[in-house]
C-alpha cells in the first residue's frame, strides 16, 4: 500500500500528481493523458491506478513505481474506441475489476484489452459512475439525459432506472448502508434513495443555491459533504435535510470533487482555481492529541450544548453561520419564489373543484419516472 497519507489528484493539463497529506507536498507528478484527466480510481490495496483522459486512453499505474519515480510509463495503455468521461475500481483487496463509461458503461479486467461487458440503457453521453463499497459488485451511474442507471457487474443487462427532474452530477453510496446512495443534482439539492424503492427519495438535502457538482460520504456513513457551482462546501447529516457546516473562502471557486479522509477527520475538495484544499470536518476540533483537562472540558461542554439545545439562545448560536454575500443574496431570492410559488398553488386549489390540484410531498417532486 502506498500509505494512508497520500493523495491523488489529475488536472486539466493530463498531469496526475501525488501528495503527502501530512506534509502538504508534492510526492510526484506524472504527465499522463493529453488534454483533461477525466477520472482516476485506485484499488484497495493502494497499489494500483487507474486513469482516463481526453486522449481516449485507459492507463494503469503502478502506485510504488510511481512515487519512487518523478516520471513512470504506465504499467498498461489501453486505447478506447469512444471518449470516456469516468473510471472507478472495484472495492475488494484482491479485486482487478474497474469500470468506465463513456457512450456506455464498460467492465474491464486488468489483464484484458477488451471489455468483458457492454452496458447501455439510453443514447445519451453517460457522465459518472461508481462502485458500492459494501455490494462490491453493484454500481450505478448518471448520464446526460438526467437518468440514475443501477447495475450488477455479473449480469448482462442494467438491473433499475430512475429519472429525475434535473441532471445528476455525481452519486455516492453510504459506506454503511448498502441499499443507499445519494445524488448531487443541477437543481441545487442532493436526493438520498433506497435503491429497493426509487420512486421517492429517503430525505432532500437542501442549502445550495447552485447547482451541486460533486458529493461523498465519510467512511462512518453519518455525514456527507457536496461541493457545488456557489463556491461553497456543505456537510450534512445522512438524516437531516439542512446542512450542519458550509466552508467557503474568498479565493475558492466552483468545486468539482470532494472527498473525505480514511479517518472521517478531514475534508480534500478540488476547484476550479487548481487548488487542492485540506479542510476539517469539524472546524472547531483541535489538531494533535488532546490532554486529559482538555478532554474533560471538551466533554463537558459537549452535554452541556446536548443540555440546552432547545433553549432558542443555544439553538440560534449552533446554527447560524457566516455565508457568503452573493449565496445570501441568491438565497433571499430562492426564498421568495418559493413563497410565491406556494401561495400561487394555494389560490388554484382554493378556486379549483376539490381533488383536482393534490398536495404532492416535496419528495415526490423531483422523480419523473422508475424503470426496472
Amino acid at each position: 500500500s502506498s500509505g494512508i497519507n497520500a493523495e491523488y489528484g489529475g488536472a486539466c493539463d493530463g498531469e496526475i500528481r501525488a501528495w503527502n497529506v501530512t506534509t502538504k507536498e508534492s510526492m510526484c507528478a506524472v504527465p499522463a493523458h493529453s488534454g483533461f484527466v477525466r477520472g482516476m480510481g485506485i484499488n484497495q490495496a493502494g497499489n494500483m491506478l487507474v486513469s482516463v483522459g481526453d486522449d481516449q486512453m485507459v492507463k494503469m499505474w503502478n502506485v510504488q513505481d510511481m512515487l519512487q519515480k518523478s516520471t513512470v510509463d504506465p504499467s498498461s495503455t489501453i486505447p478506447s474506441k469512444s471518449l470516456l468521461t469516468g473510471i472507478d475500481y472495484q472495492w475488494g483487496g484482491s479485486s482487478d475489476t474497474f469500470a468506465t463509461c463513456g457512450t456506455s458503461v464498460g467492465i474491464w479486467n486488468i489483464n484484458r484489452n477488451e471489455p468483458l461487458r457492454n452496458f447501455t440503457w439510453g443514447v445519451d453521453t453517460i457522465t459518472s459512475l461508481v462502485f458500492n463499497k459494501v455490494e462490491t459488485y453493484l454500481l450505478a451511474s448518471t448520464a446526460q439525459d438526467r437518468n440514475i442507471v443501477l447495475y450488477d457487474c455479473r449480469e448482462n443487462n442494467p438491473l433499475r432506472k430512475v429519472v429525475l427532474s434535473q441532471k445528476t452530477n455525481q452519486i455516492a453510496f453510504n459506506p454503511m448502508e448498502a441499499f443507499n446512495f445519494t445524488a448531487a443534482c443541477d437543481d441545487n439539492n442532493l436526493y438520498t434513495f433506497d435503491m429497493r424503492k426509487l420512486s421517492s427519495p429517503l430525505n432532500v438535502h437542501m442549502g445550495h443555491v447552485m447547482a451541486v457538482m460533486c458529493v461523498g460520504y465519510s467512511p462512518t456513513g453519518k455525514e456527507l459533504v457536496s461541493g457545488s457551482y456557489d463556491k461553497t462546501i456543505r456537510i450534512f447529516e445522512t438524516t437531516k435535510g439542512r446542512s450542519k457546516e458550509i466552508y467557503h473562502t474568498k479565493r475558492m471557486q466552483r468545486v468539482f470533487c470532494t472527498h473525505y479522509s480514511a479517518d472521517s477527520k478531514f475534508i480534500l475538495t478540488g476547484s476550479d482555481e487548481t487548488n487542492i484544499r485540506l479542510w476539517k470536518s469539524l472546524a472547531w476540533s483541535k489538531l494533535g492529541p488532546l490532554g486529559a483537562r482538555e478532554q474533560t472540558a471538551y466533554n463537558y461542554d459537549k452535554k452541556l450544548i446536548q443540555r440546552y439545545a432547545n433553549h432558542p439562545q443555544v439553538k440560534r448560536i449552533a446554527r447560524h453561520r457566516n455565508t457568503p454575500k452573493m449565496v445570501k443574496s441568491i438565497s433571499k431570492e430562492h426564498t421568495v419564489i418559493r413563497s410565491a410559488k406556494r401561495v400561487k398553488e394555494e389560490n388554484r386549489r382554493k378556486h379549483s373543484k376539490p381533488g383536482t390540484v393534490p398536495r404532492v410531498a416535496e419528495r415526490a417532486k423531483h422523480v419523473v419516472s422508475e424503470d426496472s
